[in-house]
């Protein structure tokens, strides 16, 4: 069984309640989402050199 949760921090719901337009919203959403990918491209570009190291073929 789950609950529904809209939770927000005190500054995001600030500027969503005084915003009149819904382009806040969407923006925000944005924000996060980047906030969110970075971390993981990160760790993704270190694996990919951490993989070239170990395993790259020696030419002879």
């Amino acid at each position: 069984m789950s609950l529904p949760a809209e939770a927000q921090c005190a500054m995001c719901r600030a500027v969503l309640e005084n915003e009149e337009g819904q382009n806040t919203g969407a923006e925000i959403n944005n924000g996060i989402i980047y906030l969110m990918a970075i971390p993981y491209i990160l760790i993704a570009g270190i694996g990919v050199l951490i993989y070239k190291k170990f395993f790259r073929v020696k030419k002879q």
